[in-house]
Order: C-alpha cells, then sequence, then structure tokens
C-alpha cells in the first residue's frame, strides 16, 4: 500500500472517481471530477485520506451509513450519495450516450426521466442472525459484511417505517449463522417477504413466522425459496388499472414512477397498432396496459410470473384478447416468420439483453419495435443489430429508478 496525491478527472460506468496516474487510471470511490485526493492506494484502487481540494458539485449525503465513515461501515447500497444532482443526473444520462456511442449509434438521447427519494418498492435486504441479535441490511461493497440499517432514504416509508417488523420476521426464520436474502416488495395490501437461502425451515420456524406476522399488520405475505409460510393478504400491484398479484420473489420494476414512465413511451410507441407482441413480458408490465387498447400476444419464460399475467388477463374486465405463451427467448427466440404476424413489438430482457431475439426481428420486418433495458451496453448491441437492418431510433430515453447507484434503465423507439 502507497500513499499519493491524485487528481480525479472523471466518473467511471460504476460511479467511482478516475484518477489518471503513471502507472495507469486509479478508481477512487466517493470522489468527483475535479478534486484533488489524498488517498491509500493498492494497485489501481485508492481509499480517500483527505481532499484537498472539493469539488463544487459535492453534496451532502443524505444518509448516515453512506461513505467511508458511514454508521457501522459503509453501504454498498448506493455509490453517489456524494453527487450534486446536476453532476449525478448528467453522469446517468452519459451511460446511455457513451453506450450508444460504443457501437457508433447515433440517436436522440432525451433528457433523463429523475428519480426521488422514498420511491422504492422493491429492496433486496441480507440478513443474518448474530449473538447480540439479527443483522439486517446491505452489504459493503465488495465485502460480506452486512451493514446494518435503521432507515434508508430510496425506500418507500411502507418499507422503512416497517424495518423493525421485517427484523422480527427474519429472526422468527432464521435456522443458524448463514445469510440470506430478503425481497421486500411493497403491495397494495402490505408488504411481501421473499426469503432466499435460509436452511432447514422447519415446523417450529413456521409457527413461529406465522405468530410474528399474525402480531403485526403490514404484512401481507412471507414464503421461504417460493414456498408460502404465511399470507394474510393476497399481494396485489397495479399494471395500469390491472391488478395483479405476482409470484413470490418474482420480477418487478424497483419504481411504480418509473414503471409509469416507461409504459407510458410503450403505449405511445405503438400507437395504432392491431396486434402486439410483448417479449420477456413477466407478469405483465407492459401486456397488460396495453390490452386496454389493443390485443397482445405475451411470452415470458418464467411460468409462476406467466400464470400472474394470465390470471389477471381473464379476471378483469374490458381488455382486449390477451393470449400468453412460455417459452425461453434465450433459447428459442420468436422467428422473423412468426413475427411477421405483429405491427409492433416490445421487449424487456434481462441484463444479458435479446441479442438472438433482436437478429430474428431484424429479419422481421416489424414496423415498430420498443426495447426496454437495464443494461446500456446490450442494449447498445442490440440497437446496432437493428439498424444495421434498417431501423432507425427515433428516440431514446434514459431513466432513473436505482437512486444514487450507477444502473440505469433505457428505452429505445424504433421504426422501419
Amino acid at each position: 500500500m502507497t500513499a499519493e496525491t491524485l487528481t480525479v478527472s472523471r466518473l467511471g460506468s460504476g460511479g467511482d472517481g478516475i484518477a489518471d496516474a503513471p502507472g495507469g487510471p486509479v478508481y477512487v470511490p466517493f470522489s468527483l471530477p475535479g478534486e484533488t485526493v489524498a488517498v491509500a492506494r493498492v494497485k489501481n484502487h485508492g481509499t480517500i485520506l483527505s481532499i484537498a481540494k472539493t469539488s463544487p458539485e459535492r453534496a451532502e449525503p443524505p444518509c448516515v451509513h453512506f461513505g467511508p465513515d458511514g454508521k457501522n461501515g459503509t453501504c454498498g447500497g448506493c455509490t453517489l450519495q456524494h453527487a450534486g444532482d446536476a453532476l449525478y443526473h448528467a453522469f446517468k444520462r452519459d451511460l446511455v450516450v457513451n453506450a450508444l456511442k460504443s457501437k457508433g449509434l447515433v440517436a436522440d438521447v432525451a433528457p433523463l426521466v429523475i428519480a426521488r427519494p422514498g420511491e422504492r418498492r422493491r429492496v433486496v435486504f441480507t440478513a443474518r442472525r448474530t449473538e447480540k441479535g439479527m443483522l439486517l441490511g446491505f452489504n459493503q461493497a465488495g465485502s460480506h459484511h452486512i451493514v446494518s440499517i435503521d432507515h434508508c432514504p430510496i425506500s418507500s416509508p411502507g418499507i422503512v417505517s416497517r424495518l423493525g417488523t421485517i427484523r422480527r420476521v427474519a429472526g422468527a426464520i432464521a435456522t443458524g449463522a448463514e445469510p440470506f436474502r430478503i425481497t421486500v416488495l411493497e403491495t397494495l395490501t402490505g408488504l411481501d417477504l421473499a426469503f432466499e437461502g435460509v436452511k432447514k425451515v422447519g415446523d417450529r420456524e413456521r409457527r413461529a413466522v406465522t405468530e410474528c406476522v399474525l402480531a403485526t399488520r403490514g404484512i401481507a405475505r412471507v414464503t421461504s425459496d417460493g414456498e408460502v409460510l404465511i399470507s394474510p393478504e393476497r399481494p396485489e400491484i397495479d399494471f395500469g388499472g390491472v391488478i395483479v398479484s405476482p409470484p413470490p420473489g418474482g420480477f418487478t420494476q424497483a419504481t411504480k414512477p418509473a414503471e409509469d414512465a416507461m409504459a407510458d413511451i410503450v403505449l405511445a410507441a405503438i400507437g395504432k397498432a392491431k396486434r402486439v407482441a410483448d417479449l420477456f413480458a413477466g407478469a405483465g408490465t407492459f401486456s397488460l396496459r396495453i390490452a386496454r387498447k389493443v390485443r397482445v400476444h405475451a411470452v415470458e419464460g418464467e411460468e409462476k410470473a406467466l400464470k400472474a399475467l394470465d390470471h389477471a388477463a381473464r379476471n378483469t374486465q374490458g381488455l382486449k384478447p390477451v393470449t400468453v405463451e412460455k417459452r425461453d427467448l434465450f433459447r428459442r427466440p420468436l422467428m422473423a416468420s412468426e413475427l411477421k404476424a405483429y405491427d409492433a413489438v416490445v421487449f424487456d430482457p434481462p441484463r444479458a439483453g435479446a441479442e438472438d431475439q433482436c437478429r430474428e426481428l431484424a429479419r422481421s420486418g416489424v414496423k415498430t419495435i420498443v426495447a426496454v433495458s437495464c443494461n446500456p451496453l446490450t442494449l447498445a448491441r442490440d440497437l446496432a443489430i437493428l439498424t444495421a437492418a434498417g431501423y432507425r431510433i427515433r428516440l431514446v430515453t434514459p431513466i432513473d429508478q436505482f437512486l444514487w447507484s450507477a444502473h440505469v434503465e433505457a428505452v429505445a423507439v424504433l421504426e422501419k
């Protein structure tokens, strides 16, 4: 380890400041462009010892768990609370701009749709039983150390106000000292707690969880690795006026404002299309909204999510026909010949993107394509496939729903 003084020139894609040193770039967490910092350096990683010159863009972090001096350790949930809004918003938009440039794509990139504190309705905690009680919080960056939290400015008030309840339920289900995960989703009927990795959940733990949940309010369901332990209420979320009961731990957009913004773009883009395919449809985030206007074919590889979508469609009045298909689109993408039946196609894949599916879309001639992505790099790769086949990118909109992180969503609208 060596100590040296560096000048930070830019932010890297992970949110760390980058300083150019004789031996190559040095990554300095919690620093900002233009700052001069004294760091303890190990290879290409620098830990701030002091800041000699502070950026005017530096902001006071709103959370005591953030930063190198965070209470009980540095929470790894956020990386950019120290950046002012202008710098932070530009950074998020540039993640999309730079990804497109890396593939030689020229596109109109809209201003960032911003995220605000308290909007996160889905949060994944790590928990572990210790001699002093239950640890509940987030892992420190690059570590298995759990930073115990008592509040969280990104999370919804409905989650933060029930941290004590979540901790008690975790204590009732825990059987050993191994860490486990809890996906917490705030639904219309209460919190949906999905535990993963809890070993040897027996009758005693089930009884303890039941007693704990019945003694309090605000918990709709508790599951362990998909098994329902107790469900006083049916968890419900609203997809544009269609009520859906999501599967335990299933994918849901992290914030409703971001979901609504993405859905608005999707619905505007499909326009007067008469038949739409929604690929990687999940539990119906877009399909069920589209069905308010036009018939839709929803394709998804995860059976429980597809069943939730289908059940909601069948039990909602006023929708256009919704058909569903269970299909692994990575192994078996819809072929160009199948896609020709649709006027518009929407796809929202996991972080790996939809490379093979885009090759079939490129051959299909579908008039309108809407690409929704949580990974600008794979989005750019997929868009390059489509533009090479003659599609024109009409607009790309970056959307923030993972506040103070280095993750950004984007929606691209293409036409042919």
